[in-house]
């Protein structure tokens, strides 16, 4: 009987165990902190479903679920807790949420290591892959835009063309030196061509010299470090990105039609040629623009298991310009994998990179001989083509292209391959010291494609012309350093780090022919033999240039308790572009960090959450856009003569001074910050001050041929600092079951400042730059690098309004003193340029918001610069009364220029503009569906509109022209028209 009862128990058991599961119950209870204060707003979900609610203003929730429900209880900045309804005492759950600290604990990478960010005493910004800009971007200096304080990033619509991007303010006078240094998985100095936007797993911006020394010589720019996906080791996952996406050009210059223009010039008596005025009113921008048509593919496999990782991808992109002709198709591929052996103590991880970049440009050139500029200064009232299908022009008038003809008699095609290979070994040698070795190689091969065709206005009487040119870069890096870390007794946390580094260039191995005079337009480029011309062959300057580099490094770190913090690096790097007294050199760094939020009254306070001051101080140098050339004697040929047989052969001189005392450009940069966080870290932020001087700077100065064999030395003189002020604050303003909005905000404010170009043996009084060639002002520049002012301050002349002629005026100044003489002058001459201007902005801002919805999520993010200004040449070269009748005229001329003005495209301070803008740079809108099916984990579809407005007083197209560089502001007949992009795509996960 005894067995038959428990036979019975069991199989009423089993029966009810179903109705008990699918039985309804309702759980209440509290959500706490762990110092035992309630939590508003924290979420209660039933795992599994969508039966949710959220926690009352004194922490209560109520809720209905299953009989074996398990609630998941979650808020912002505290562990996600999950709990069992069974284990609820008659109905009630009481739940205490333990603060998450994983904020501060997320991994950083610093360079050959990384820390966890709690015990970071440096400047140094991460941007997660999901906080990355959204848009059409080839580069991934672009994804950063308003993400970083400090950084400087300029955008083209252009798609072949890369941002300029500018770290703390420019610190030399090299146009190509200013681009900050790019480590990608650990490999420094990688092209950014080999990495698809999809790939990267986040970004971090090494912005303090106490940072970016590690790096040594390369570092003056600052480093950014971009990390890649690797596999996922928890289930194989495939995953497709994708878009497809419209430009628009979002504003044209408004140029006179040509019944406007007919009308001007009979009322202001100028003449029009017959043979241009056939009766159109044709509108050239609308003739070379299109709506261009974007498209970008990303398909990766991953996966894993404990002690291997995997990841490989393959992108393809096609980025079609606003502009005719003008575009870029790239695909890229790329396989990681990474093992463990050796009892797990050796990982091992291969990875190969390679990319294919295909791009057509349209001309941009000087004297008129660019799309952009043609496309404005073309008579509307012209026709594209001749009645019998030729191409009209007027071949005797002086820089005046047909834009179109530009676009269709000439092809500019640019083919770029990139392969990177690296390997990595780490080997954990005992305890806490790990000894790790990379080596990486990096192929680029360059194609350089021209050709003119037999109508082409560009090469006339050549009967066709065609140049080709290939070059090669080569790059190998061997690093090897040893890591230790360890922790005594809990509370004492030690690092060290020591390597070496070797590397190795070699580039510019070209080679390069030219020909003309071909039978037909047919063939191109492609079949050069079949030209006419017995001069065909152009060996280009191509000088093969060898570089090597050898590094030795060190950093160690100290932490007790997380809370007293101590960093100290150095670098020495050797190089042979340098002169033979001067390759090496060392670049040292320290930094100090206080967390006071971990001291007992701060504790007490119960106000912070985070609470760290920083304070450091660090020398970096900047070697970019050397070679072994540039320290060396160098002979090149100049000219030619015969020789005592008649032939011709070239002449040898100098074409370059060696100077053996020739030495790196040093930064050394202050920096004091300090970090916080309130409200479990709902709201937190960085406060930046930094002071940054850069000494021996590099520039060509004359010198006496008496003394050296040619007139210019490459030699060290200047000095110059940027001082600036950053501000971060990210906030969670709303937080509820089903809504949330997060902000983040950074602001940077920089003040550059030439400290000297001058020393005892090389002085000069300034250096002239933005040299516009404006019509009749081609020895005029409109900025200069003078001492006591910052890069990009303009020199220009005064207007001072109009004589009893109606013709512009301007003031005259002393040639001694640069002051005003109360004279004016129809004649402006170079000593009367004065001060009018900078552009450098006051402040640089980005304002990042995301408004989440249940599944659905709206992006919104504003960007934008004030008190810069801008020389807008466009403008003044469309307002050239002096080519009535001869090109088009803007618009507003008859409203703002007088018919009697022959001076009304003087570039002076009438020209210079406010560059200020706030834009709404990205508005996006996606829809998260989930798990859908048994094989489709999640889906996301989204659509994004860039650059959807802009506010600005800037009467150019779009106010956003080069900050960086050491000629920044400059607006001047080349800008690629900036377009608004709407775009559609879909995230897949499998």
């Amino acid at each position: 009987m005894k067995c038959l009862k428990k036979k019975v128990q069991l199989l009423l058991g089993l029966f009810l165990m179903p109705l008990i599961a699918f039985a309804q119950i309702t759980v209440t209870g509290t959500v706490s902190d762990a110092a035992g204060e309630t939590v508003v707003g924290a979420n209660v979900v039933e795992k599994g479903t969508r039966n949710s609610t959220a926690t009352d203003a004194n922490g209560k929730f109520s809720l209905t679920v299953a009989g074996d429900a398990v609630l998941s209880i979650s808020y912002l900045g505290y562990v996600t807790q999950e709990v069992s309804v069974t284990s609820a005492i008659n109905g009630r759950l009481d739940v205490t949420l333990a603060e998450d600290t994983k904020t501060l604990d997320e991994v950083v990478v610093i360079g050959y290591g990384s820390m966890s960010r709690k015990d970071i005493t440096s400047s140094i910004t991460t941007v997660t892959a999901k906080d990355l800009n959204v848009g059409v971007y080839n580069n991934p200096g672009q994804l950063l835009q308003g993400k970083v304080p400090g950084l400087t990033v300029t955008q083209s619509s252009d798609p072949n063309a890369s941002p300029s991007m500018t770290l703390r303010g420019v610190s030399t006078l090299r146009g190509g030196a200013v681009e900050p240094y790019y480590v990608i998985d650990g490999v420094p100095g990688i092209s950014l061509s080999l990495l698809a936007p999809d790939d990267i797993e986040s970004i971090d911006v090494l912005r303090d010299a106490s940072a970016t020394a590690i790096y040594g010589s390369k570092a003056a720019n600052g480093v950014i470090i971009v990390t890649t996906k690797r596999g996922n080791k928890e289930r194989p996952s495939i995953n497709y990105s994708g878009y497809v996406a419209f430009d628009e050009v979002s504003k044209r210059w408004d140029m006179m039609t040509g019944d406007e223009y007919r009308t001007w010039a009979q009322d202001n008596n100028k003449f029009i040629d017959p043979n241009d005025d056939l009766g159109y009113n044709t509108d050239w921008q609308k003739e070379v623009q299109r709506t261009g048509v974007s498209h970008n593919h990303n398909i990766s496999i991953s996966g894993g298991s404990s002690k291997t990782a995997y990841n490989a991808s393959i992108n393809y992109m096609n980025n079609q310009g606003v502009v005719k002709g003008t575009d870029l198709e790239r695909y890229i591929g790329r396989a990681f994998v990474e093992t463990k052996a050796l009892k797990d103590r050796l990982t091992l991880s291969f990875a190969l990179n390679g990319s294919v970049t295909q791009q057509n440009y349209e001309m941009a050139g000087d004297n008129g001989l660019s799309i952009y500029d043609a496309m404005c200064y073309y008579l509307p009232f012209s026709p594209v083509r001749n009645e019998d299908g030729s191409w009209f022009e007027r071949p005797t008038r002086s820089q005046y292209y047909n834009p179109v003809s530009l676009i269709e008699e000439n092809v500019d095609f640019v083919k770029l391959s990139r392969l990177l290979s690296t390997a990595k070994a780490s080997l954990n040698i005992i305890d806490g010291l790990t000894y790790n070795l990379s080596t990486s190689y990096q192929n680029q091969q360059n194609a350089y494609n021209y050709y003119n065709s037999s109508k082409s206005m560009s090469a006339q009487g050549a009967n066709g012309k065609a140049a080709r040119s290939r070059v090669e870069h080569e790059k190998k890096v061997m690093e090897m350093y040893f890591n230790y870390d360890k922790t005594f007794g809990g509370v004492h946390k030690v690092g060290a780090m020591a390597g070496y580094s070797w590397e190795e260039n070699n580039d510019n191995d070209g080679v390069q022919a030219t020909a003309s005079n071909f039978f037909s337009d047919d063939l191109l480029y492609y079949n050069m033999g079949l030209s006419n011309s017995s001069d065909r062959i152009d060996y280009g300057g191509w000088q093969l240039s060898t570089f090597r580099m050898i590094s030795f490094y060190g950093r160690v770190n100290y932490a007790y308790n997380s809370k007293y913090l101590f960093q100290a690096t150095v670098r020495r790097d050797g190089s042979s572009a340098f002169g033979k007294n001067n390759r090496w050199a060392t670049f040292p760094s320290v930094s100090l960090a206080w967390r006071a939020s971990e001291e007992s009254f701060i504790k007490n306070l119960n106000l912070f959450d985070d609470l760290k001051f920083r304070v450091g101080y660090g020398v970096s140098g900047n070697s970019f856009g050397f070679d072994v050339f540039t320290a060396s004697q160098v002979y090149g040929g100049t000219g030619w003569t015969t020789n005592a047989s008649g032939n011709p052969i070239q002449t040898l001189s100098a074409t370059r001074n060696a100077n053996p005392d020739l030495r790196w450009e040093q930064t050394a940069m202050f920096n004091v910050g300090l970090d916080f966080g309130f409200f479990n870290n709902r709201l937190n932020g960085t406060i930046e001050y930094y002071k940054k001087d850069t000494k021996d700077l590099i520039a060509d100065y004359a010198v006496s041929t008496t003394k050296y064999l040619y007139g210019w030395l490459t030699t060290n003189v200047g000095k110059v600092s940027n001082t600036g002020v950053e501000l971060t604050i990210n906030a969670v303003p709303v937080q509820t079951k089903n809504f949330n909005w997060t902000t983040s905000l950074n602001l940077s404010h920089n003040k550059n400042r030439v400290e000297s170009i001058s020393n005892d043996e090389f002085s000069v009084d300034y250096m002239d730059k933005g040299w516009l060639n404006a019509p009749g002002q081609t020895a005029i520049p409109n900025q200069r690098i003078l001492e006591g002012r910052p890069i990009g301050t303009f020199y220009t002349w005064e207007w001072a309004g109009y004589n009893d002629e109606g013709v512009s005026v301007f003031y005259v100044h002393d040639p001694d003193t640069g002051e005003r003489t109360g004279e004016t002058t129809t004649t402006p001459a170079y000593t009367d340029l004065t001060e009018t201007g900078c552009a450098q902005p006051d402040l640089t801002f980005g304002w990042n918001n995301t408004l989440s919805y249940k599944n659905f999520s709206l992006n919104v993010f504003f960007q934008g610069v004030t008190g810069n200004d801008i020389i807008n040449g466009t403008r003044a070269r469309l307002t050239n009364i002096n080519d009535a009748g001869l090109r088009n005229l803007l618009a507003t001329v008859p409203e703002t220029e007088k018919a009697t003005d022959i001076n009304a495209h003087y570039l002076s301070d009438r020209y210079l503009e406010d560059g200020s803008y706030l834009r709404l740079s990205t508005l996006s809108l996606s829809y998260n569906f989930g798990k859908t099916g048994s094989y489709i984990h999640n889906i996301r579809v989204y659509a994004t509109c860039s650059n959807v407005f802009v506010i600005t007083g800037y009467k150019g197209m779009d106010p956003e022209i080069t900050l960086g560089g050491i000629e920044p502001g400059i607006d001047n007949r080349k800008t690629y028209p900036k377009t608004r992009t709407f775009m559609l795509g879909v995230n897949i996960n499998f």
